[in-house]
């Protein structure tokens, strides 16, 4: 048959070859009927419907498309009958129509690019974003976030975490592991220190689970002392106020800080607890939690401000002390102080 002669049978034109037209607008149907029509312009829709493997009614519909393409028109010869144009005429039209559309393109995308160009240098000139060489200031919760996914493009070789909060929402949850797949997907080393806290929160502990899947490493401690992010021993980015994370973050890049901050780090991952595992006591039967719980009401703080460090609500830890003074045989938080320092826990 004739699609033979064309480089294969009707079935191969129409379903497993690819089609060569698809840029122009064609589907393969169109263009393998457009193929049929400049070898056999007397067929009709039965004898292109039987060559193509096809039915009438997906032929006429084909027939459609390419006289709305311009690539058939009315015969002179044969009034009624539709004859394909040739090639250097119809398809030419089409392809240079299809160039002046991507010429359009190039040129729109390049006014996007000095558009955006544009408006980072205003948005850093409106944020007195780089102060200096070694400072960034990032005075809003969404500049910081958006610096931090900026960064995470460009990350190399580690990325280091100090997380203090007692569990993620969903949407930090869903922005974290966007970001988090990328990077371990190009081989970037990533560890995260979390309150032991977030071991009673399921998100986050699912959160965990996916991402120890993907070869990252979480731990966890008592307290943390403010959330720190630092990207290849490199940049480290700090809250401006701790207690305030909408007050935006402060990047640093000079490196007394970043050894400072990445000795911290280290010492607080090694006596970390991997999440996944249990608690673990030490000799005298307290969790690390409940020793810093203990240490920080002796220092004299409140159970609000306790519960805020461990990342704990005030039940919680009213709960844990309650059942730490059962365990001293102690009937007041001021024997307990006393009882706790007897056995040695404070």
């Amino acid at each position: 048959m004739i699609l033979e002669r064309l480089g294969g049978d009707a079935a191969d034109s129409t379903d497993s070859a690819d089609p060569v037209l698809e840029c122009l607008g064609l589907t393969r149907l169109a263009e393998s009927m457009y193929q049929l029509l400049l070898q056999r312009p007397e067929w009709d829709t039965p004898e292109l419907a039987v060559e193509l493997g096809s039915t009438e009614e997906a032929v006429e519909a084909s027939r459609a498309e390419l006289a709305a393409l311009g690539l058939i028109w009315p015969s002179h010869e044969n009034p009624g009958r539709m004859v394909a144009i040739q090639p250097n005429l119809g398809l030419g039209a089409l392809i240079a129509e299809r160039e002046a559309a991507l010429l359009k393109e190039q040129h729109e995308l390049q006014q996007a690019r000095t558009a955006m160009m544009n408006l980072m240098r205003e948005r850093e000139a409106a944020q007195g974003a780089r102060e200096t060489g070694e400072i960034e200031y990032l005075r809003s919760l969404d500049s910081t976030r958006n610096r931090i996914a900026e960064l995470s493009k460009d990350v190399q070789s580690e990325i280091l975490a100090l997380i203090p909060k007692a569990g993620l929402s969903p949407e930090s949850l869903e922005a974290s592991q966007k970001l988090d797949s990328e990077v371990l997907a190009r081989g970037v080393s990533l560890r995260t220190l979390y309150l032991d806290s977030v071991r009673n929160h399921p998100a986050t502990q699912q959160y965990a689970v996916w991402l120890t899947g993907l070869g990252g490493e979480i731990r966890t401690v008592p307290t943390l002392p403010m959330r720190i992010i630092v990207i290849d021993r490199k940049t480290a980015i700090l809250p401006i106020d701790p207690k305030d994370s909408r007050a935006g973050a402060v990047l640093m890049r000079e490196e007394s800080v970043i050894a400072a901050v990445i000795a911290l780090f280290e010492r607080l991952w090694e006596s970390a607890l991997p999440l996944g595992t249990s608690g673990q006591r030490d000799d005298q039967g307290l969790t690390a939690q409940e020793r810093e719980l203990l240490r920080i009401l002796a220092s004299g703080l409140t159970d609000e401000a306790a519960g805020k460090r461990l990342g704990l609500s005030l039940r919680s830890v009213r709960r844990v002390m309650a059942d730490l003074m059962t365990r001293l045989e102690a009937r007041s938080r001021f024997e307990a102080g006393v009882r706790a320092v007897e056995c040695g826990w404070l």
